[in-house]
């Protein structure tokens, strides 16, 4: 796969993260900055890296496999290693600036 193509799978697996929601927080995670790696191999495998908001989340289960669901279904992707981390912990610093606004922090 070029350079190119890898890219573009990449921005749509990104559109595809953007999709995901926590049920009680109406901020995709991508934008909650939950999704800490994104690495697509020239041969379509996926390795992610991914948090909650909290080791506890309640929804976690619904969450982790609406990701894996998601982005197994973007086109060249051939397989998905999806990783669970709590290190870094997560904070609110890692929203982006419209997940911020969104959720009144800025």
């Amino acid at each position: 796969m070029t350079q190119e193509e890898k890219t573009k799978i990449i921005e749509n697996i990104v559109e595809a993260l953007k999709t995901v929601y926590d049920p009680e927080i109406p901020v995709n995670i991508y934008d909650l900055g939950m999704i800490y790696k994104i690495d697509l191999q020239d041969d379509g495998k996926l390795d992610m890296d991914m948090t909650f908001t909290s080791p506890s989340c309640p929804a976690a289960d619904f969450i982790f496999e609406d990701v894996r669901t998601k982005v197994e279904g973007v086109s060249g992707v051939t397989s998905t290693n999806i990783n669970l981390v709590f290190e870094p912990i997560w904070d609110q610093s890692m929203m982006s600036e419209e997940a911020r606004v969104e959720l009144g922090f800025d």
